[in-house]
């Protein structure tokens, strides 16, 4: 397709209409569920719309999906490409074996052995993947170069008329099952794709409605690129919530969101990994990082929805249970509940035994303990991180630490210094 047309081009409802009559029998209408325990904690109606249940645990299989299906003669002829660490990786990969196509898939090299599994099981023989480079740019830039070199069909995550036209086929599902109107839905944002097929139907349909796109307060590139009246690309993020991780959103995804979208809430990774653990505990959901965003972001609108309708897109379920340990400790360290610390220990016998006896409360609890005694010095530091029962009782311990002489430094308020030590 001429890429000069699709940076002109818009998304209109007629064209996420026929993407949702080609991929109605092809991929999975996804449930719209109505969530008691979520509608009663914040007084109005909640509901979750699981694309989690895709069938590889992502609506990116919608957008993958439709662009290779529109291009379905030229693909067979020239093979497709595309470069993906997650997600649209095994939307490619499950298209092109059931429309077998021939597809490669460039992936960093330091793409978890998992996730490189399962595209490699929804592609079947269709599919070669190629690991090169250390990051998600890296394998960008060597698809886009053996795309023009091999003559293949680059399928792009976001950016593309046809790939929004087939994500908004995710609104068309949540108009047709719901039965009363809707005054909120809450989407993702990572690159632009979900949000921008999603909201250019709802408003079209139902031009109350308020769209809020929610990003990580890490990678707000949306947010940013409102703020800037332009698309442009951070010079850092945080890859934590890595299928809304993007740098730089696409022109034509900013282009309709900044037309649609009411509102951009940025949540900060903690509360992320707060609301995925509530999520997997009360709701028995496995959602990932990006999916859980939007129910994250209900607790920055609490007082606006009271009330109200509100659909909450849950964008993907493609949790890897490695990352349970450090998604449980971002989240007790955003709710308070747990601190590191370098603490300076006096040398000299039953310091230790005092900071123990002395210092820590009842019910605190070290997590990580370590320390060298070094006699030729008076003093020496230890790397402590203490749980906490309630986060109230912090700065009773601080006051504890002050008043027996524990100097200290709170090392998760420094993030070089935490992501160096712990």
């Amino acid at each position: 397709m001429n890429q000069t047309k699709e940076k002109t081009t818009t998304v209109h409802v007629e064209d996420i209409l026929i993407a949702y009559q080609r991929l109605k029998d092809l991929v999975a209408h996804t449930p719209l569920q109505k969530n008691e325990r979520l509608s009663e904690k914040y007084d109005c109606h909640v509901y979750v719309k699981r694309e989690d249940l895709q069938h590889v645990r992502s609506f990116k299989l919608r957008g993958a999906f439709y662009k290779i299906k529109t291009i379905e003669i030229e693909a067979r002829e020239k093979g497709i490409i595309c470069a993906s660490a997650g997600n649209h990786a095994q939307g490619v990969a499950f298209a092109c074996a059931n429309l077998g196509i021939n597809g490669k898939i460039f992936m960093p090299q330091t793409t978890p052995r998992q996730k490189i599994d399962q595209v490699k099981m929804f592609g079947k023989d269709q599919i070669e993947i190629v690991l090169i480079g250390d990051t998600f740019d890296d394998a960008s830039m060597s698809a886009a170069a053996c795309a023009e070199e091999e003559g293949r069909i680059f399928i792009h995550p976001f950016d593309d008329q046809d790939v929004i036209a087939g994500q908004g086929t995710v609104a068309v599902e949540i108009m047709n099952d719901t039965e009363e109107p809707l005054d909120f839905v809450f989407g993702s944002i990572g690159g632009g794709g979900l949000m921008s097929g999603v909201s250019t139907y709802i408003k079209n349909v139902s031009p109350h409605t308020r769209m809020i796109g929610v990003e990580p307060a890490g990678a707000g590139s949306m947010k940013a690129a409102f703020e800037n009246n332009g698309v442009l690309a951070l010079n850092k993020i945080d890859k934590f919530v890595d299928g809304a991780a993007v740098k730089c959103v696409g022109q034509n995804n900013y282009d309709i969101c900044r037309k649609y979208l009411d509102d951009i809430v940025l949540v900060p990774e903690g509360k992320v990994c707060t609301t995925i653990l509530d999520l997997y505990n009360q709701h028995a959901i496995i959602a990932e990082p990006a999916g859980a965003l939007p129910i994250a972001a209900l607790d920055f609108y609490k007082d606006e929805i009271k009330g109200k309708s509100v659909v909450c897109v849950i964008s993907g379920g493609n949790n890897d249970i490695g990352r349970m340990q450090e998604i449980k400790e971002k989240s007790m360290i955003y709710e308070g509940l747990l601190y590191y610390f370098i603490v300076n220990f006096p040398q000299r016998a039953g310091a230790l035994r005092e900071f123990l006896d002395d210092v820590l409360g009842p019910d605190d609890d070290i997590t990580t303990f370590e320390y060298t005694k070094k006699n030729n010095k008076e003093s020496g530091p230890g790397l402590v991180g203490i749980e906490l029962k309630r986060k109230e009782d912090y700065h009773g311990l601080i006051e504890r630490m002050n008043q027996k002489g524990f100097s200290c430094t709170e090392i998760d308020k420094d993030s070089r210094l935490f992501h160096l030590l712990i």
